[in-house]
């Protein structure tokens, strides 16, 4: 249900009733999504909350032995479907420029575009989705300059692609780590959304920061012995060093896993058009329902860009009747299907998982 106190009227949705087992379902057919028992989602909701959590506190939150829990989260992992990601967040920082493409292909050119596309250091996901022969790309860039470069001498020049629309991202709102699939309480900067505040400035971020999250980037559960190792610096100095950034909204630091996997498999990109006069309450009306995982205000004739996660096709209609339908100052809605994900929060998907990731907050 929505947080905040205006009442749900959508019909409830039971949770996702998976079976308890002590080991995991046999593998599907090569290809097939990763099937998750009643076990995996304990040891999932765990490490949703805290990702450095030790297997300790994960076996006794789970109730089985800490070999049970590395075994699951070493097969979960495997399979790719679920990572761990650590990033500092460029736009609560104010570096550089992050862009909204939609790019039109050519029939037939779409799958090898948005391959093209995931390839690309500079893109934090890729996805292509229902309606027009679109790819849709986040790009993280250092400035306006590299984002003409990229658009107009490489992106539009490869083969099949027709045309380039841009949008630069003016305030970031919401991110995947603000989605909580497992609890009923929103994040701190979902509930600043809702309430309409600022949030508070940025910390100062040093090169020994930059440092300690490179090396959390490679390994997020790197614990902090290891940590002080790499950064040379005692573990007093590490420890207090991760605190202060795991505190702050700039560090993401967060346990990925794929929609699908934890039921949600459809997912939805929504434009609107919303009047500036209306813009704080539909972001504080949006922000308010757990499905939007991802929210942005952007330059263009589209003001809003969001993603949504539901269980069902019917979830998503309700959605779109419920909220969207109910925004004041709404002049068009663009709503689409997510078809495949070629990359999402630097996790490339298929033979691009290879390629070394970009994170980002998507």
């Amino acid at each position: 249900m929505p947080y905040g106190p205006e009442p749900d009227r959508s019909p409830v949705v039971p949770p996702l009733e998976v079976p308890m087992a002590t080991e995991p379902p046999a593998s599907g057919a090569p290809g097939a999504p990763l099937a998750l028992d009643a076990l995996d989602h304990a040891v999932l909701r765990a490490l949703h909350r805290d990702p450095r959590a030790p297997f300790s506190e994960v076996a006794a939150a789970a109730g089985v032995h800490e070999r049970t829990v590395a075994r699951r989260l070493e097969r979960m992992t495997a399979s790719g479907a679920v990572g761990f990601t650590a990033a500092l967040i460029p736009e609560y920082l104010g570096e550089g420029v992050t862009a909204e493409l939609a790019v039109r292909c050519a029939p037939g050119r779409v799958h090898e575009t948005a391959l093209a596309l995931a390839r690309s250091p500079e893109a934090r996901s890729v996805e292509v989705a229902t309606g027009a022969l679109d790819v849709f790309a986040e790009l993280n860039v250092p400035d306006h300059d590299a984002l003409l470069t990229l658009v107009d001498a490489g992106i539009g020049r490869l083969d099949g692609v027709v045309d380039v629309h841009s949008s630069v991202v003016l305030r970031l709102l919401l991110t995947a780590s603000d989605w909580a699939p497992y609890d009923d309480e929103p994040t701190d900067v979902r509930r600043h959304a809702i309430e309409g505040r600022a949030l508070p400035e940025p910390i100062v971020v040093d090169e020994l920061d930059r440092r300690l999250v490179a090396l959390l980037h490679d390994d997020a559960r790197m614990s902090t012995t290891r940590l002080a190792r790499g950064l040379r610096v005692g573990e007093t100095t590490a420890r207090r060093r991760l605190a202060r950034l795991m505190t702050s909204h700039v560090l993401h630091l967060r346990l990925h896993a794929e929609p699908t996997v934890l039921g949600y498999p459809v997912e939805a990109r929504f434009r609107l058009a919303v009047s500036h006069a209306r813009l704080d309450g539909a972001v504080r009306r949006l922000a308010r329902e757990p499905a939007v995982r991802h929210l942005v205000v952007t330059t263009g004739t589209t003001t809003l860009l969001g993603y949504a996660s539901h269980r069902s096709t019917r979830d998503l209609h309700d959605f779109t009747a419920r909220v969207l339908g109910g925004l004041e100052g709404v002049a068009s809605a663009e709503v689409a299907v997510l078809m495949r994900t070629y990359k999402r929060a630097g996790f490339a998907d298929g033979p691009e998982r290879a390629q070394p990731p970009h994170p980002g907050p998507r």
